[in-house]
């Protein structure tokens, strides 16, 4: 996890730490949603049989989309955060290669 001192300094990222937080505040915002228009549905049910059954199933339908996209949401915040990773360790691969081998570069004996 996090400490608080860690939202004042920039020296490590705390997103990754809470993002599936955010991510299952998502999903339960998405499910709430998905019930409110579930009962929706219901209720119209008693106005218009067909156009109720439409708004319920497609509150069934919304719910599992969302979930998906804020899936794909959130591994794409994690994907850019572990390519930022990668990318350090290569640059401190590529510092540490060139001051063990960066003498002598350009001449051959």
């Amino acid at each position: 996890m996090f400490e608080f001192r860690d939202l004042f300094q920039w020296d490590r990222f705390i997103t990754p730490t809470i993002i599936k937080t955010f991510y299952w505040l998502v999903i339960a915002l998405i499910i709430l949603f998905g019930i409110s228009g579930i009962f929706s549905g219901l209720a119209a049910m008693a106005i218009s049989p067909f156009g109720g059954f439409i708004l319920v199933m497609s509150s069934l339908a919304s719910v599992i989309v969302g979930i998906i996209f804020a899936r794909i949401a959130a591994e794409f915040v994690l994907i850019v955060f572990r390519i930022n990773e990668h990318l350090g360790a290569l640059r401190d691969q590529g510092q540490n290669l060139g001051q063990d081998h960066g003498h002598g570069h350009g001449q051959q004996y």
